[in-house]
């Protein structure tokens, strides 16, 4: 046990406890016990079902697997802990019980090392449900030493680096990532049950289109041609749309080549959904029955905490368009102004910056970033957005400066984005071109013309409603993670090398 306290030490005796490590693999190999070779180990339990289910498996054999965590050596009785799947259990390893060529073999294990255990279950004195080993067998070797507490440790870069150790050492973040599983599970289950049918489509295109994003760019030899990693998952959705699949998903990657923050990974999981005749109104209730029935599924509740601020997803979500909420929270009323100039003077007065090439309705979203996103905590739809930041979306009927889109909102993040679909191929290709000039004025997140797409629109979209769901923003507030990078199993992470 004297290696556990040695995770501090200077370097040299680091590199003499590895080097002890790897001549104990040498001298196995060299007897005919390489533990590499063996190749399957029947497991017939894991540690949390022993517990559980104690009163039926007292007295019977049971064989478990995992990593040996502790190791208390007492001359001919010792104890261990191992840790698998489901947390941790404690074997009372006896020199009688196990054989004296075992016991030998046994006190020279390491921590870190997977063992295979085979026992019978009991209570210690105090009470603790433990496995009294029959047989323990060095399933695989330990070459590298385990942080003491990893949890403890200031270095979170190396936590996320290194997400294989801190799996090991922080059953937090284990439960972490078994949560995002049953989320997903749940958004499936939900969707199922909705009529929607699951599909994947390219990841590699030619048009990245469906999001105002900078797409990464790559070449492929084989035809050589540039290609695109998708921003999106919108326009080939839609052609299925036209092909006559009416409830349409995929969760997915997509790839934004832009930066790194709590909140942003270069790629990340985003699920959209299609469905034909309906609209935005239709979608806002999809999303709350969605965030409703997947909180009660793997929460238990539709109340979350995150961060200490309380959410309830139990209540009918907020719904407020983008004109009232920026009236309400910068006591500006854009229903008042009709001019870009008029606009612009507006941002002045509240010190607002704009771009020259800002129009009247990019200008009202600049004012709903800088006074409004921040205070929608509690689930709300915030609705209606200027029509030039939002070249996908029908007009709203009677309003043609706005669009039937809504995004939806908790903890002042964006959760979701969705859309009365534009299913109009002469104005689509008005609102492509119009991108286009974005894009020769340096917009290098504008969209380029999709003339396949606009084919698709041409032989006829029904009326729909879409919406994408970021899926780890979902996760980080179910699992009240507070990063991004806590909710992704390997996180983009800057290359040691440079």
């Amino acid at each position: 046990m004297g290696e556990q306290k040695n995770t501090q030490a200077p370097q040299q005796d680091i590199n003499q406890l590895l080097k002890i490590r790897r001549e104990k693999l040498a001298e196995l190999q060299e007897n005919g016990k390489d533990p590499f070779v063996i190749t399957k180990y029947d497991v017939t339990h894991h540690s949390q079902e022993v517990k559980d289910n104690f009163d039926e498996l007292e007295g019977k054999t049971v064989t478990l697997a995992g990593r040996m965590m502790s190791k208390r050596v007492m001359g001919k009785a010792s104890f261990c802990n191992i840790q698998d799947l489901q947390g941790n259990i404690q074997s009372y390893v006896a020199r009688d019980s196990v054989g004296e060529d075992e016991y030998k073999a046994f006190k020279k294990m390491d921590i870190g090392d997977v063992v295979g255990l085979k026992g019978e279950v009991f209570k210690t004195k105090t009470g603790e449900i433990s496995i009294h080993a029959s047989e323990i067998t060095l399933l695989s070797k330990s070459l590298q030493i385990l942080p003491e507490k990893f949890h403890g440790l200031t270095n979170t870069d190396l936590r996320y680096r290194q997400r294989y150790v801190d799996l090991i050492m922080n059953p937090e973040v284990k439960d972490t990532f078994i949560k995002r599983s049953k989320i997903i599970a749940a958004i499936r289950k939900y969707l199922s049950g909705q009529g929607f049918m699951e599909v994947e489509t390219p990841m590699l295109v030619s048009n990245a289109g469906g999001a105002a994003a900078r797409p990464f760019e790559t070449h492929f030899n084989a035809l050589n041609e540039d290609l695109k990693l998708r921003i999106s998952l919108e326009l080939y959705l839609k052609r299925l749309i036209v092909g006559g699949m009416e409830r349409v998903y995929e969760i997915g990657r997509v790839f934004r080549n832009e930066g790194v923050d709590t909140r942003h990974n270069p790629e990340f999981t985003l699920m959209e959904l299609y469905q034909a005749y309906t609209d935005y109104n239709g979608m806002m209730d999809l999303t709350e029955n969605l965030y409703r029935f997947v909180a009660q599924e793997v929460l238990g509740t539709t109340k979350i905490v995150y961060n200490g601020i309380e959410m309830d997803l139990g209540k009918p979500f907020e719904r407020i368009t983008m004109v009232d909420a920026v009236k309400k929270y910068a006591g500006v009323d854009f229903n008042e102004i009709h001019t870009l100039e008029e606009a612009r003077a507006a941002a002045k007065e509240h010190h607002v910056e704009y771009e020259e090439r800002h129009s009247k309705g990019e200008i009202l979203n600049l004012f709903f970033e800088e006074f409004v996103e921040e205070h929608l905590i509690q689930p709300t739809f915030l609705m209606d957005h200027p029509i030039e930041i939002s070249p996908l979306t029908k007009k709203k009927p009677g309003h043609p400066e706005y669009v039937e889109r809504f995004e939806f909102f908790m903890n002042g993040w964006e959760m979701a984005n969705a859309y009365s679909e534009l299913n109009d191929p002469i104005d689509q290709r008005e609102r492509f071109k119009a991108q286009e000039e974005q894009l020769a004025q340096g917009n290098e997140e504008a969209n380029t013309t999709d003339e396949d797409f606009l084919n698709a629109l041409e032989i006829g979209m029904p009326p729909t409603g879409g919406i994408g769901f970021g899926i780890d923003r979902m996760v980080m507030l179910l699992t009240d993670s507070a990063a991004i990078r806590d909710v992704l199993l390997f996180p983009t992470m800057k290359s040691l090398d440079k």
